[in-house]
This record gives C-alpha cells, structure tokens and sequence, in this order.
C-alpha cells in the first residue's frame, strides 16, 4: 500500500498534483488512522527491519567466526590445541561477540531499512496517511527494547558462562599438549610459561627430533634437559601424548627455594612426563565470573566488568534508534549516502566505550560515572538528531510572535 502511494507521489510532476493526491488519500487516512494503519505499519517496518538484520548477522558471525578459528587452527597445527575442541571454541568465541555483534546488526539493519523507504517516498506515503513520526520511532524502539532483552540476557548470563568454559578448554588443551605434531625450529611455551620444548630437527610428524631442549617451572625448582634424540611414547594408555623418551639426556636441576643443592644428571635414557597429573586452578578473570559475584566486588576491574554487561543492552537501545536519523538523506540522493557517516558513528561510539572501560578498569575513571558518561552522551546526541529539525522550525516561529 505505501509503495502504492509512494509511486504516486514520485509521479507527480507538479505541485498541484501531490496536493490533489494529499487531498484524495486525506479521507481514506483518517479511516485507516483509527483501525488498520497501527498494525499495518508496525508489521511493515518491524519486516523491513529484520529482512537485512538476519543475513547481517550471519555474515558478522562467520566472518568473526572464521578469524577464531584460524587462531586455533594454527595451534591445532602445531600441536598446542586439540583439533575436537576446535568447533566448540569457535562456537563459544561467537557467542561471546553476540553481544557486540547483534548491536551493530539492528544499527544497520534500520539504516539499510530507513534509507530504502526515505530513498522509496514510502515515508512520505505514511505522513499522507497521517502517520506522525512519533508512531514510527515507537515501533522502533519496540524492536530495539525486545533486542535489548536479548543482548542483556547473553551479556549478563551467557557470555561469563562461555568465558569460563573457553578459558577450561584452553586450560585443558595447554595441558594435554601434543608433542607428534612439534616442528622443528619452534619455541613451544606452556600457558604460564612454566614449560618449554624445542627441537632443532624433524623428519616430521610422529618422527623421533633430535637436537632437543626442555625446561620446566615449578615452585621449587627449575630444570633443564639437553637430548640428543626425543621420541613418543606410545603405551596406549590415554596419557600416551604426554610421555617422552630421551636419549643421552643431561640434566640440570636448580633449587629455586634457597635449600639443598643443585643437580647435574647424564642418563643414557629417561622418560619425561610433560603433563602433570592434572590441570592447574584456573587464575580469576572478571570476564568469567558470574554477575551475582560482581555486584559484591569493589575491584576496578570487576566494575568496569559489571557496568559493561550492563551498558550492552542500554547500546543495542541507543543504537537501534540512531539508525533512524543517521538514514536520513536529501532528495534524489542515494540511500547509501549517510552509509559512510554512520558507519564513522558507531566506530567511534564503540571506541569510546572500550576506552571508558579501560579507563575504569585501571582505575583512571572512578566508578561514578564509569562508562555511563559514553551512553549518556549517545543519548543527547540522539535527541538532538530527532528532535533537533523540529526545534529549528520552532524557532523563528517564537522569533515571529515576539516580533508582533
């Protein structure tokens, strides 16, 4: 029906025609005004809005997705990270973005939908139909609200949930280090650096290395091995990765504690267990504690944790609304033109919020105001871009009645 209407008044080649059409639709408004246009234009927009928002989340999250994973191919590789927990990385890395990611969805999804109708006369084809844009931005913002549940849910609850989850398979996967798939030439170092394997030659995969050199960390000690040949053990028990032989090995053994003393060992043969019995206790991150647990911190770092989950949703808001007046362009331009625009906008938006939680979480910026001051500012930003060509009109109007 808009694009009906739409196509009329694009086709009127004068300014009488477009009154004549006004005039003639004016009756037909009024009824629709009362019973249909509310649920006609709400169904209309919410569609021209989730029509580009599903495709432009997809791609985000297989681009995003595919940048993770070419991380943790590298380290299956290389033998740091088992290629079975590959999948359930990358799963858990996107569902940690989707908090990041369906907020700039629904901020282009409105611009790609609001240029089209600017670019289409279809809003022009709604404020025939008496269609104030007030009720449009309601409509908006109800979308945007259900959006912001959706964001806050993932950011409050899921996203701690898959931090912890990732960093125990990161942990596990440091652990349960596969020593068939070293390269030569490469410094392997364990996750806290407590563990160091290099080889200086390899047939390949699976083959016996020589030229070998390890060092390990503990509380106590510190100790290096020099072999001249290393190779796999393979009892086919399930810590058979874990297990080396080596061949004319000296080591050296530093007391790190201050008592006993040093050891010096040459063994014509020795078997290394590189993986301890189990994994260490994982090191606190803010970013993996539960929310019930950071409302009660007074660390800096887990407040600029907390006021992050909980700007999210308060972002996905302000942003969906912004699409609106940032698609606005002039007549016969192209509804791409205000793209580069936004696209500066929401960059430095997101900029300023990583900023301000880092300012917080280093305690530069006290937790009052925290990074609340970013969306606050997004706010007032948004209102004058709503509401700031309707105050232009009103002025000279004050000015004229003043003047009389």
């Amino acid at each position: 029906m808009f694009r009906i209407i739409a196509g009329a008044i694009m086709a009127g080649r004068s300014t009488m025609i477009r009154v004549t059409l006004a005039r003639c639709f004016r009756p037909f408004g009024c009824l629709l005004d009362q019973a249909f246009v509310p649920l006609i234009i709400q169904t209309y927009l919410i569609r021209e809005i989730m029509r580009p928002f599903v495709p432009v989340l997809a791609v985000l999250a297989g681009l995003f997705g595919s940048f993770s994973a070419a991380g943790f191919l590298s380290d299956a590789v290389n033998g740091l990270l088992p290629t079975g927990s590959i999948i359930q990385m990358v799963s858990l890395k996107v569902l940690i973005a989707l908090e990041v990611l369906i907020p700039i969805s629904l901020y282009l999804s409105v611009l790609l939908a609001f240029g089209r109708l600017n670019s289409d006369q279809e809003i022009t084809a709604m404020a025939a139909l008496r269609v104030q844009p007030e009720r449009i931005w309601r409509i908006v913002l109800s979308l945007c609200l259900a959006m912001a549940v959706v964001v806050g849910a993932l950011s409050l609850f899921a996203r701690p949930w898959a931090y912890a989850r990732l960093h125990a398979l990161s942990d596990q996967a440091h652990v349960s280090l596969n020593t068939d798939a070293m390269e030569a030439g490469t410094f392997y170092i364990g996750p806290k650096g407590n563990r160091v394997i290099f080889f200086i030659h390899r047939q390949g995969p699976e083959e016996p290395a020589s030229g070998v050199f390890v060092q390990l960390w503990s509380p106590d000690r510190m100790e290096i091995i020099s072999a001249r040949q290393a190779m796999t053990l393979r009892p086919g028990s399930p810590d058979a990765k874990s297990q080396i032989l080596l061949s004319d090995a000296h080591i050296y053994r530093f007391n790190r504690s201050g008592e006993g003393n040093d050891e010096m060992l040459d063994a014509a043969e020795t078997v290394l267990d590189i993986q301890p019995n189990k994994a260490e206790a994982a090191a606190y991150s803010a970013v993996a504690t539960t929310t019930s647990t950071l409302l009660g911190s007074s660390s800096p770092a887990d407040i600029a944790e907390l006021q992050w989950r909980f700007s999210t949703p308060v972002s996905t808001l302000l942003l969906g609304l912004l699409g609106i007046p940032m698609s606005r362009s002039k007549p016969r331009q192209s509804r791409y033109a205000r793209f580069g625009a936004a696209i500066l906008a929401y960059f430095s938006y997101y900029l300023l919020c990583t900023s301000a939680r880092t300012w917080v979480q280093h305690g530069v910026v006290p937790a009052i105001p925290g990074i609340w001051w970013v969306p606050v500012l997004l706010g007032v930003v948004l209102l004058v871009l709503l509401y700031g060509p309707r105050w232009r009109l009103a002025l000279p109007r004050r000015g004229a009645r003043v003047m009389r």
